[in-house]
């Protein structure tokens, strides 16, 4: 039997679906940019969390940081450490972020960039 939904659990499922097609939507030059943040934080730190692209990167749609960092682990170029840092966002009231490193396809992917950008600049 299939239980029906209250009217504040039909509100929360309307905003959800309204935020994920927010987040669909945003552009391929934001995702590429989170991307990039990613690919020269996980060369130069070696480990990285929503904090540090928070800390560089411009002011971005809600949740679109988080599912940019998802996608990047779906498709195996970041992986997680299996440690996990409080956020430094106040509006997350210092929830638990993961810890990711790049893969070894992200370090490749990483050096390929570099290599290429350093290609035209000589």
């Amino acid at each position: 039997m299939t239980r029906r939904l209250s009217v504040a659990e039909r509100h929360a499922a309307a905003d959800r679906d309204l935020l994920l097609t927010d987040i669909a939507a945003q552009s391929s030059w934001d995702q590429f940019l989170v991307e990039q943040a990613c690919l020269a934080f996980g060369r130069a730190k070696g480990e990285f969390s929503a904090n540090d692209m928070r800390d560089v990167l411009p002011e971005l749609g809600h949740g679109f940081l988080g599912a940019a960092i998802n996608s990047l682990r779906s498709s195996g170029v970041i992986e997680h450490t299996g440690r996990l840092v409080p956020s430094t966002s106040t509006a997350t009231h210092g929830h638990r972020l993961a810890v990711w490193k790049l893969s070894a396809r992200g370090r490749a992917i990483a050096a390929e960039r570099t290599a290429r950008a350093q290609g035209r600049a000589a």
